[in-house]
């Protein structure tokens, strides 16, 4: 597991292409200035108790600052890292957006749906686009994060489209032996229809046509439709994090 957690953190940051990424011993800093968090929250490279040393929140928190920034860690949640949460405690941070990162087949994948696969592209368009700046999506956060996903190396983008408009979509990246989903979203008055299943299907057979068999993605705990939809397509869950930020702090995942 500790290797899967270094190659699918890799895999993260070069899927969500943060401005610049600082490597410490055990550790990738992230610095950006959109919004999704995973592209300017520090994050450790394994799980276990040397990586998990309270000295190296000093650290951290310098580099940010020498950036403008304000510190923010996305810390699994197991026993290892128990005396670094408890520091991050004693200097004000709190817990945020419990996310779960989830595991599957390219073949589970690409079964969750009979219905025909959604059309993948290698460039984002202005239509793919289109669906994050929709009735019921943030369109500062939809901004920043088709331009994350789009600015990635080697990524390719999946729609559903109907008479000239984008029903659902999805991103999908390929980095260090893994394939991993991002940015799902279905236009607020098509869910229910089996869209995202159909966004998965696609990205499965990029992934297979690239020759990879395994992927992974993150989902928030409380997004029970995602999880429902991910647990048809075979996911299951690796491991739990937390943001952790200080109170004013209150950026997006």
């Amino acid at each position: 597991m500790e290797l899967a957690v270094e190659s699918i953190e890799r895999a993260t940051l070069a899927a969500i292409s943060p401005q610049a990424v600082l490597e410490l011993p055990g550790w990738l800093l992230p610095f950006d200035s959109g919004t999704v968090g995973r592209a300017k929250s520090a994050v450790p490279l394994l799980h276990t108790a040397v990586h998990a040393e309270p000295s190296m929140l000093g650290c951290i928190e310098q580099h940010y600052a020498q950036r403008g920034m304000q510190a923010s860690f996305r810390l699994p949640d197991v026993p290892s890292f128990d005396a670094l949460r408890h520091a991050l405690i004693g200097k004000g941070y709190g817990p945020q957006q419990p996310t779960l990162v989830q595991c599957s087949s390219v073949q589970a994948m690409r079964a969750v749906t009979a219905q025909p696969a959604a059309a993948v592209d290698s460039l984002p368009d202005a239509l793919w686009a289109s669906v994050f700046l929709g009735e019921g999506f943030d369109p500062i956060d939809g901004a920043s994060r088709v331009k994350s996903l789009s600015q990635a190396s080697g990524s390719v983008f999946a729609s559903v489209r109907e008479a000239g408009h984008t029903l659902a979509a999805g991103a999908g990246a390929f980095s260090h032996g893994w394939a991993s989903v991002h940015g799902m979203r279905t236009a607020q008055a098509h869910r229910g229809k089996g869209l995202a299943a159909r966004v998965l299907a696609g990205l499965a057979e990029a992934a297979a046509q690239r020759g990879i068999d395994k992927v992974f993605l993150q989902v928030e705990e409380g997004n029970a439709a995602a999880r429902a939809l991910y647990q048809r397509a075979g996911f299951q869950t690796a491991w739990r994090y937390t943001y952790w930020r200080l109170p004013r702090s209150a950026d997006g995942c």
